[in-house]
């Protein structure tokens, strides 16, 4: 996908289903990206997601990034599952 770096902070930029079909604590997913990114996470509806950008982007600075989206359920031992979200920032003339 592709970003423009002049995106406002808050831009959703992926919606990410994410389901567990085990009941009780097997079946409660939670969902996390790494830090340092200038995206977040945010739980939308029970079994949706948002990644949304947390702050201006910088082609300069960074032309893509590769987000990680990890998952892991609640049983013991943990199942854990991710997938990495690909994004192209695409350049504004800043002349």
């Amino acid at each position: 996908s592709e970003i423009s770096e002049d995106t406002p902070s808050g831009t959703v930029v992926a919606l990410l289903h994410v389901q567990d079909l085990d009941s009780g604590a097997n079946g409660e997913v939670r969902c996390n990206i790494g830090e340092g990114l200038p995206f977040r996470l945010e739980k939308s509806l029970e079994d949706y997601y948002r990644v949304v950008t947390s702050r201006e982007l910088d082609r300069e600075e960074v032309s893509e990034y590769n987000v990680t989206v990890r998952a892991a359920d609640g049983g013991s031992p943990s199942l854990r599952s991710s997938a990495v979200l690909s994004l192209r920032v695409l350049d504004v003339n800043d002349n």
